[in-house]
């Protein structure tokens, strides 16, 4: 039977304090296992590759999964990514292209080739719908779905709720831009934005009607992650992306406006009752 499985983000770990050190990342990854996570996250947009590989073992002292997002600046630069990908255990790899032809027409082909290294390295890739990257745009990510039908993505809707600026109520044609791109989504990514910024504390009042906005698109996302054939025999990956400074806003005395530890942990579990309750009768 199929479960949700927990990630916490290496780099959501960061507190980005002015004048203070990081802990150690074996902390970190005590700190994340102590939590109850089931694995954690590499951010190759965080630390280089290097710095990557000597987080390897890390992986086997804490007994947490791994799992890594990669960001590469041409074809060829995805392939050592999806190498360490393999080192780690990692069951895919989600893509930030920064390889960002302006034509949908242009983007084709990189997606392909980027597929196909992923074919001849036995590595998934799921595209992060993510700013700054191939998928930068809800309008043209719909039209590499269209074109590419074995392209698969990694929901983080945070960026196209600031991409395209959008308003509550949902409109229903948005709304059903955001279902089909839930259907070809293979993982989640939580974070909680509004119209104007990408990352808000979920727990000021003013912000539930996003929250719910979020809960109910993870829910139908994964609905159809379930009606899948074969996933009934896979577990789902949630990975908690509550980012540092400047994704967390900050107050006039520098400090973050929440606690993004007890965040994450808050989140966890109203996902986890979401998922739950699509499995009772």
């Amino acid at each position: 039977m199929s479960q949700l499985r927990f990630y916490q983000s290496l780099w959501a770990t960061e507190q980005r304090l002015p004048g203070v050190a990081e802990a150690p990342i074996s902390e970190r990854f005590d700190q994340v296992k102590a939590a109850g996570f089931d694995g954690m996250a590499i951010d190759l947009g965080a630390m280089d590759l290097a710095t990557a590989w000597a987080v390897v073992p890390e992986f086997a002292r804490s007994g947490l999964a791994a799992l890594l997002t990669a960001f590469p600046r041409s074809i060829e630069e995805l392939r050592p990514a999806l190498h360490l990908a393999k080192d780690i255990g990692s069951p895919f790899v989600v893509v930030v292209g920064q390889v960002m032809p302006v034509s949908v027409d242009g983007m084709i082909p990189v997606i392909r080739e980027w597929l196909k290294i992923s074919e001849e390295e036995s590595v998934p890739i799921q595209f992060e719908t993510h700013r700054n990257c191939i998928t930068n745009d809800l309008f043209a990510t719909l039209q590499l779905i269209d074109a590419i039908p074995e392209m698969r993505l990694s929901a983080d809707l945070s960026h196209y709720v600031v991409d395209r600026e959008m308003m509550l109520p949902l409109e229903p044609e948005l709304a059903a831009y955001v279902s089909r791109l839930l259907a070809r989504s293979d993982s989640f990514q939580g974070r909680i934005a509004t119209r104007c910024q990408v990352q808000v504390p979920i727990g000021f009042p003013q912000h539930r009607p996003w929250l719910d906005l979020f809960l109910s698109w993870w829910d139908e996302g994964f609905r159809h992650w379930r009606a899948r054939p074969g996933n009934e025999r896979q577990d789902l990956v949630f990975l908690c992306e509550l980012g540092p400074r400047p994704y967390a806003i900050t107050g006039a005395d520098d400090c973050e406006l929440s606690d993004r530890g007890a965040e994450a942990l808050a989140l966890r579990e109203l996902v986890r009752a979401r998922w739950t309750g699509l499995l009772s009768p």
